[in-house]
């Protein structure tokens, strides 16, 4: 199919580009980039990653061309890695239809951990609640008891 190509009089289509992980993002786990061209023409396309401006090969998969019921085809390239704070992420599609390679980026967004002045302050927080319910409930339990006791006065009987 890619050799017919070369002699087709179809205009080449230009890739659509998608970039996302395969799971949630957690800093330190292993996850999967994955890389999706879709809704192009001719089935010849090159996926380049690169991971903080530097060229990554190392773990590369790409699938197969997969063909479209519109007759226009689909490729994933996946990129095995582990995320760190501040790292970006590029993948680019070279495509004849293309003038350069359409490219897309992506960078983990992980919330910035808690300082150790807020996590100190929820802890005295949590002390402090934790503290006033035991009081209050010391205190309903005695003033339980002392109605308990009033209400036993010995009767006539």
């Amino acid at each position: 199919m890619i050799g017919n190509s070369n002699r087709s009089q179809q205009d080449f289509v230009t890739p659509e580009l998608a970039l996302f992980p395969a799971e949630a993002v957690s800093l330190e786990e292993p996850n999967v980039l994955i890389c999706y061209a879709d809704k192009f023409w001719p089935p010849v396309a090159t996926m380049e990653w690169r991971r903080n401006g530097a060229v990554v090969s190392e773990g590369v998969y790409d699938s197969v061309y997969y063909g479209r019921p519109d007759l226009l085809f689909r490729k994933f390239s996946y990129l095995p890695f582990v995320p760190q704070r501040g790292d970006v992420y590029s993948c680019a599609v070279r495509h004849w239809g293309a003038e350069g390679p359409v490219q897309r980026m992506w960078e983990p967004e992980v919330p910035e951990p808690p300082s150790e002045s807020s996590a100190t302050l929820w802890c005295a927080v949590g002390l402090a609640v934790g503290i006033a319910g035991i009081a209050a409930g010391t205190a309903l339990i005695l003033r339980a008891v002392r109605r308990n006791a009033a209400n036993r006065q010995p009767g006539l009987l």
